[in-house]
């Protein structure tokens, strides 16, 4: 990757004017639009139910509305199958965060580890800024292991999310090799999936999802970069049915 001060300069610049048990991943022909399920059931909490979302821009949801974002969206889903249920969401994250970043961040915070689940999407900056791997291969660990202490202690209550591939955005096309970065993307992601795995920690993959960005333009955000309300809805809906089973326990 490119790792210029006039790259980064024209990265940000372009962001201004307009960011383990492990899922099958579906074809592109087995993607479909989200939909209700009236099987999902909550019982009634007597107590606030936490979520926290850790991250980056696909986290905070660069270039789309607030409630547009996975995070939120998600806390809506929820909430929605019963409404008895309070729910809580707090984010740590912001756009160009790489692991680094995020770790930094949480330590800064020092959130109280309450949280009933708890969602890291952390990565794609390291490999966009031309960080060394073996970086990710130390901090993504950490990372883990400080979003489960967070999760009462509990690694039952945490989904990692898998990095989605701006390759196949407007912005990935006109940028550089999409050959390169989605190899580059493939290999942070079987990293943090064999990992999990390793470790009984859910991984659900969404990077499917986003690689049809130049066939569904729909699935991109205005910026022509970060993935849409639509595309989030989407991650919600593989989201969904695993944060059910795990605030069930």
């Amino acid at each position: 990757m490119r790792t210029t001060l006039k790259i980064l300069v024209t990265f940000f610049s372009y962001l201004l004017a307009t960011g383990c048990s492990s899922e099958d991943i579906p074809t592109p022909s087995e993607i479909k639009p989200p939909s209700t399920d009236n099987s999902l059931q909550l019982p009634t909490q007597t107590e606030t139910i936490r979520y926290l979302a850790l991250g980056d821009s696909y986290t905070i949801g660069e270039s789309v509305c607030v409630t547009c974002r996975f995070p939120e969206q998600l806390t809506k889903s929820l909430k929605n199958i019963n409404l008895q249920n309070n729910l809580s969401l707090e984010i740590i994250a912001q756009t160009g965060w790489t692991t680094n970043n995020l770790i930094s961040a949480i330590q800064s915070k020092n959130p109280t580890p309450q949280y009933d689940l708890v969602t890291l999407l952390i990565g794609v900056n390291n490999q966009y800024q031309g960080k060394s791997f073996s970086l990710y291969e130390k901090e993504f660990p950490e990372l883990v292991a400080k979003a489960i202490q967070l999760a009462k202690g509990d690694k039952t209550n945490v989904i990692v999310v898998s990095i989605p591939d701006y390759a196949y955005t407007p912005f990935g096309k006109s940028y550089g090799n999409q050959t390169s970065i989605s190899t580059e993307i493939d290999q942070y992601n079987a990293f943090a999936k064999s990992y999990c795995e390793s470790n009984a920690i859910l991984f659900i993959n969404i990077t499917d999802i986003t690689r049809q960005g130049l066939n569904t333009p729909s699935l991109v955000a205005n910026d022509g970069l970060h993935p849409s309300e639509s595309a989030y809805r989407l991650f919600t809906d593989r989201l969904l049915p695993k944060a059910v089973t795990i605030l069930k326990n």
